[in-house]
């Protein structure tokens, strides 16, 4: 944990200059109790363990009391605009810290409503959180972390399976798992040379382990699978051999064009593609890279050659929308390896703060009057 002067001296490098000067001020003019409304422009999830984790510290540390109001439990649908939280105290121990305490809890709620909409989506798949070398170092590694397992367990509650672990071991315990899953990556079979002996090497150097085997590498999606389910037979019989669907979006999976993607889904999911359809649904069902026709093309070739109990693992893009339309298509998916929970938009993840009552007189700026506590109506947190 980080010393008194260190997190004094971080709080006031980080902290915009203006709170930094309103500190001052007040410390010179006299201190009033003051209560914050937190709140956001769009519909979340709240997440707001990591933002009062941080308050509690900064308070013990600055030997202050705050009163932290949750409005809505961890894991709640929360509108826009409602306030996610009500935070109460000296204003000149508050003052500097509202930058921070925002950065805390704006992206974490968006990430998490992505990661319950997803889950929602395709609520009989796994999902599995790949977000770390898309995050902007470790504080954003956990922050994302944390908000996927918070989406994930409003998921839960709804029937969704959910999110079931991460890919590193810094973050699993948001997951409740010891540490991360995975198995190999496309380096490992560059520098095999063959998927069928990148899987080789993995099986001799992990011989009790579950197995998930990339197969796009070459671009023979379907010849590779199918020659690693036959020299692991006993693998795929069990359940304990899956091949990792990643197509890049330049090209289609082997096998498929345009018109036999088409096919496919006629065959399976025909009412997906009659309807009308956006470009953008349109790639994701039928277009190159992780179709929901390539997803139905990989399932036909293992339960064609004998392996019902491959399982089929797609990553490559998979956000809200992808999901969606993988949903409509019924593509058989038992497992996605995601970032995409991460907010394209970074511009929806701001929070906003603002002060609604100096020393119990209610007072706010106008226009946010909608901020200000309804007949003294409070919720429990947590």
């Amino acid at each position: 944990m980080a010393s008194k002067s260190d997190l004094a001296a971080d709080i006031a490098a980080r902290t915009d200059s203006y709170f930094n000067r309103t500190r001052r001020i007040v410390a010179r003019f006299g201190d009033k109790r003051v209560t914050y409304a937190v709140f956001m422009r769009r519909p979340v999830v709240s997440a707001p363990r990591l933002m009062v984790d941080w308050l509690e510290t900064v308070a013990r540390m600055r030997r202050t009391t705050l009163e932290i109001e949750l409005m809505y439990p961890e894991g709640a649908w929360v509108g826009a605009g409602e306030p996610l939280a009500y935070i109460d105290g000296s204003l000149e121990q508050l003052s500097d810290l509202e930058t921070i305490l925002l950065q805390k809890i704006g992206p974490a709620s968006v990430a998490a409503h992505n990661a319950y909409q997803m889950c929602l989506a395709l609520p009989e798949v796994g999902f599995l959180a790949m977000e770390a070398r898309h995050c902007a170092g470790a504080e954003m590694q956990d922050m994302m972390g944390y908000a996927a397992s918070v989406g994930s367990e409003a998921a839960r509650r709804e029937g969704a399976k959910g999110f079931i672990g991460n890919a590193n071991d810094a973050t699993a315990h948001w997951y409740g798992t010891p540490r991360g899953f995975g198995t190999m990556p496309h380096s490992l079979i560059g520098y095999a040379g063959s998927t069928l002996r990148a899987a080789e090497m993995f099986r001799e150097t992990f011989p009790d382990e579950p197995m998930t085997v990339l197969c796009d590498y070459f671009g023979r999606e379907i010849t590779d699978s199918l020659a690693v389910c036959a020299r692991f037979p006993d693998l795929a019989a069990a359940g304990r051999l899956s091949f990792r669907l990643d197509t890049h979006g330049g090209r289609f999976m082997e096998s498929l064009d345009p018109a036999e993607s088409y096919a496919v889904l006629e065959r399976h999911a025909p009412g997906a593609i009659r309807r009308y359809r956006s470009e953008t649904e349109l790639r994701f069902l039928v277009g190159t890279g992780v179709s929901a026709a390539a997803i139905w093309r990989m399932r036909e070739a293992l339960d064609d050659a004998g392996y019902p109990n491959v399982r089929i693992v797609a990553s490559s893009g998979f956000g809200v929308e992808k999901c969606r339309v993988m949903a409509d298509a019924r593509a058989p998916i038992n497992v996605v390896g995601t970032g995409s929970f991460i907010p394209d938009a970074w511009h929806e993840t701001y929070a906003t703060a603002d002060i609604v009552q100096y020393d119990g007189v209610p007072l706010v700026k106008v226009g946010r009057e909608f901020l200000l506590r309804k007949n003294g109506a409070r919720r429990p947190s947590g």
